[in-house]
């Protein structure tokens, strides 16, 4: 038997979707931890304190997916950083046209 959500249910559910935010781990870090100046020296171990704030985080595949969706050029979202989601959006991409910059291999029939 299948029940049926009521609209406030799914009304409720919509805005939790968007909401993730409030339940994100870094609310209670310093924001500046996720925003490191550079990814070598101090910035490094910045770096590895943000990434161990996401990694217990409930909505960090949320999180990943707004700053990629948002193309957020700055900052650890998600557990991972600028070069990271950069690396990641770059196969994503090469992945969506057949593998190395698009030079699939083609068959043609005689």
């Amino acid at each position: 038997m299948v029940i049926a959500q009521l609209p406030d249910q799914r009304a409720a559910l919509e805005a939790e979707r968007r909401d993730w935010w409030r339940s994100a781990a870094c609310q209670e870090a310093d924001p500046e931890l996720f925003f490191p100046v550079a990814p070598h020296g101090p910035g490094a171990g910045e770096i590895a304190r943000a990434k161990a704030v996401c990694a217990g985080c409930q909505v960090r595949r949320e999180c990943l997916q707004y700053a990629l969706a948002t193309r957020q050029l700055h900052g650890v979202w998600g557990g991972t950083t600028e070069d990271e989601r950069r690396l990641r959006v770059r196969r994503e991409n090469e992945r969506g046209r057949g593998g190395a910059g698009g030079r699939g291999a083609r068959v043609h029939s005689a």
